[in-house]
């Protein structure tokens, strides 16, 4: 059924989720106009990567940036960082951060540090979750949004407490912002503005800006220096990295002034979720342009009807399903441009047939 499931969905040519097809069209666009005698990046130098650094870091708020080809790497780099200026090995992220259910410990077997699991996996962490530290720790690492429970969000408030508390107690704080575009309209705040709060910042580009890959870490000078320090020890200087860089520039202003849109309609297709007997969004209203969706039926019985609808309707909904708990199923929804590609005749359809699962 799985295999059937997400056969059906690629075949589809309208997706709710996304910003369409990820093919090599996709770098193609990104470069139909740069001039092809332009010079490339050599092992982290250039005016291609150095600008894009720049922009990022003055878009961020930080002193300076450097670009990684993924966040994995950029990440756990940044948590040795803290490790070492705290001469502490442990940290503290939510059980579901993705250093701990994604990265095949890399944390833990590449740089020997302790995560310490803050809070319980079906909820946000709190600020009491980080009082309550038995031990210290070097770092926090909070994602916003918190992507395996929906994309929840705390509060800017509680954000502002916690990032008090960790610079009272000497903690460094760091922002896992693979999503932080797609958070702005939310908190109605500026990139800038939120990252104030943090003593270092990921971002990815390939999410909600949907360029092929790449990451940027961003924080004081002399934090990026010794970035790049351990960048070269990762492997990240590629000889060239203007693939990335490029198509990651060329995304993020294409959509970045999009973010807004794309959470308003993402609040509207959850309330059409919602509206369905027996399926349910988590959160209930969205709070960034993604969220889950909850059926009340296991995956054996929901996965062979949305294949119908995929055949019937030709709108992708999704290529798979997981087992939530007895007897319920999810998958997740990231709106992007794609929806604005299905006319309205065709996710009405597709809404009513979805009611009579």
């Amino acid at each position: 059924m799985t295999n059937t499931l997400k056969s059906s969905y690629q075949k589809t040519p309208y997706k709710l989720s996304g910003n369409g097809p990820r093919n090599i069209s996709v770098l193609k666009e990104a470069f139909q106009n740069i001039d092809e005698n332009l010079e490339s990046d050599i092992y982290g130098n250039g005016a291609i990567i150095e600008e894009f650094q720049t922009k990022i870091a003055k878009i961020l708020g930080k002193e300076e940036a450097v670009f990684f080809p993924s966040g994995t790497m950029a990440q756990q780099i940044a948590l040795r960082i803290w490790a070492d200026r705290k001469n502490n090995r442990q940290m503290a992220y939510h059980p579901l951060s993705h250093l701990e259910i994604h990265e095949q410990d890399g944390l833990k077997e590449l740089q020997q540090i302790n995560p310490v699991l803050l809070g319980t996996a079906e909820r946000l962490l709190t600020i009491e979750d980080i009082k309550a530290l038995q031990e210290p720790v070097s770092s926090v690492l909070l994602e916003l949004p918190q992507r395996e429970i929906g994309g929840q969000l705390p509060s800017f408030e509680e954000l502002e407490e916690i990032s008090a508390y960790c610079k009272e107690q000497g903690i460094a704080l760091h922002l896992d912002g693979a999503r932080l575009w797609e958070v702005m309209p939310f908190y109605e705040k500026s990139a800038e503005e939120i990252c104030a709060l943090f003593d270092s910042v990921y971002v990815s580009f390939y999410k909600g800006i949907g360029a092929i890959a790449g990451a940027i870490l961003a924080g004081d000078a002399d934090f990026v220096q010794e970035a790049k320090i351990w960048k070269r020890r990762y492997g990240g200087d590629l000889i060239s990295l203007y693939p990335y860089i490029l198509s990651a520039d060329y995304y993020f202003d294409k959509r970045i002034g999009k973010m807004e849109g794309y959470y308003e309609a993402a609040k509207k297709l959850a309330e059409r979720f919602n509206a369905c007997d027996g399926v349910k969004t988590v959160p209930e209203v969205p709070v960034s342009n993604m969220f889950h969706v909850h059926f009340d039926k296991p995956i054996n019985e929901i996965g062979p009807k949305l294949t119908e609808i995929h055949d019937e309707t030709g709108v992708g909904i999704s290529g798979y399903l997981q087992e939530k708990s007895e007897g319920v199923c999810s998958f997740e929804v990231s709106v992007g441009d794609g929806l604005d590609e299905i006319q309205e005749d065709v996710l009405h359809s597709l809404f009513e047939k979805l009611a009579k699962l």
